[in-house]
């Protein structure tokens, strides 16, 4: 089934629904052509835009804002209150187990580094070169086998499989693997990997950054061991993420962080030195005052979310997908970056390179001509997108855009990304952008500045 074909049934057996209110939806953005247009946000496998609803509830508490675990007031209590219960809500929102931890950290990658601080001794640690380098580099302090980029889901399990039964000696070992690739939007076989990964006596984490703001996920079905994301790609604000799983290596290893709200007693000694005793609850990696506002707006994106039904968002999505995709097939200069073919289910990010064009130079005419923000460069996952590419997925590159000049080949590519709040105008004009770009060439001149193009004034 083509994707035209198979977007047209699903807009007519799936009600679709328009997109979710999100902040920006309204902003004008001038252009270099002349005049103002509506900002079209196609990047959101970097940040979403904010819900509105998000926005809404946390405006709604700030007048009540009051200091958390650590104060008998009113405020205080009620902040609390509202931290906890946010907890609750996340481990709902993830299908966690009854003894199952949800630590509140800044991001996945602190997440992730948070888990890496944690590993028992000895951990080797498994981890595909597609990962993001939120997932791919933490685990500096621990044995790292880094597995090859397979070309189909079945190829991936079976590389876990056997990299997982060669391992000497046999101890602790960890999976990391992606929910959604951040370059292709390719989904990953989760639920076989983790079973794989168990076989042979390895626990999994997975990084849900770019999978929770599209697809439901459940701890239990995908018997996973942890979950990471960050809140920033779940329509929430910056700031705010969330570790949630296994408590057991969690209590066992020193806190995170050191510092108030970790410790549960603290006393001088005789010979002048510190005994501390540590949380064995979420505080003990939650040391500081933690970030309220962060952790209600994740709880409110995830009530948000699962009251709109995923089943409408992904139907939704899946429409959106099949729009970009067609748009793209009719331009052959267009090649879509994937790693399992054209028929894999993916989210709404699509990586994709132009003949003759510069992945920065095309990105800048975008934005200052169409009002379109995308994404280029190499997109924080350098060995995926050189691998992609054709290149060496080991030479080094830097993040973002390429210092090639406008016109000159750089080993880059671009990405669009869209959501639950993108209008199906942004897509539509994405596409005329990108044929009209490749048919006539852009309508203003570029140079570069500081590694970017930008338009020459």
């Amino acid at each position: 089934m083509s994707v035209s074909t198979a977007a047209a049934d699903q807009s007519l057996c799936c009600d679709i629904s328009g997109p979710l209110p999100v902040l920006g939806r309204d902003v004008t953005v001038p252009l270099v052509t002349g005049g103002e247009v509506s900002y079209a946000a196609l990047d959101y496998a970097a940040s979403a835009p904010a819900l509105q609803r998000v926005w809404d509830d946390v405006a709604a508490y700030a007048p009540y804002y009051g200091s958390v675990h650590r104060g008998a007031g009113y405020l205080s209590q009620l902040s609390t209150d509202l931290f906890e219960n946010s907890r609750a809500t996340v481990a709902e929102f993830l299908g966690c187990r009854a003894d199952d931890q949800v630590i509140f950290t800044r991001s996945t990658t602190d997440s992730l580094n948070l888990l890496a601080a944690v590993l028992p001794a000895d951990c080797e640690v498994f981890v595909f070169e597609t990962e993001h380098h939120a997932s791919l580099l933490p685990w500096r302090d621990a044995r790292v086998t880094y597995l090859n980029a397979p070309r189909t889901p079945g190829e991936a399990v079976q590389t876990l499989e056997r990299a997982l039964a060669d391992r000497d000696p046999y101890g602790p070992a960890l999976v990391c693997v992606t929910g959604a690739s951040n370059v292709t939007g390719e989904l990953w076989p989760v639920r076989e990997l983790a079973a794989a990964a168990h076989a042979h006596g390895a626990r999994i984490v997975l990084d849900a950054a770019q999978l929770a703001p599209h697809h439901p996920v459940d701890i239990q079905d995908l018997d996973v061991d942890w979950v990471a994301f960050s809140g920033h790609k779940l329509y929430a604000p910056f700031g705010s993420g969330v570790l949630a799983g296994r408590a057991d290596w969690l209590q066992g290893s020193e806190p995170y962080l050191a510092g108030g709200g970790a410790s549960r007693k603290v006393a001088r000694r005789a010979d002048g030195g510190v005994d501390v005793e540590w949380h064995d609850s979420a505080a003990r990696h939650e040391a500081g005052s933690p970030n309220v506002i962060g952790v209600y707006s994740i709880a409110s994106a995830c009530k948000a979310l699962t009251e709109a039904g995923f089943d409408s968002l992904v139907a939704r999505e899946q429409y959106l997908i099949g729009k970009v995709r067609d748009g793209l097939a009719a331009v052959p200069e267009v090649k879509v970056l994937s790693l399992f073919g054209d028929d894999a289910p993916r989210v709404g990010v699509i990586s994709f390179v132009v003949d003759g064009w510069n992945s920065s130079h095309f990105a800048a005419a975008l934005s200052a001509e169409y009002g379109i923000g995308v994404r280029d460069g190499l997109f924080c996952a350098h060995p995926l997108v050189r691998t992609l590419l054709g290149s060496d997925p080991q030479s080094q590159g830097e993040c973002g855009a390429p210092e090639a000049a406008p016109g000159e080949k750089s080993l880059n590519a671009i990405r669009v990304s869209f959501g639950a709040g993108t209008p199906d105008e942004h897509v539509e004009r994405f596409v005329r952008a990108v044929t009209e770009l490749v048919r006539d060439g852009a309508r203003w001149n570029y140079r570069t500045e500081g590694g970017r193009c930008v338009p020459a004034v």
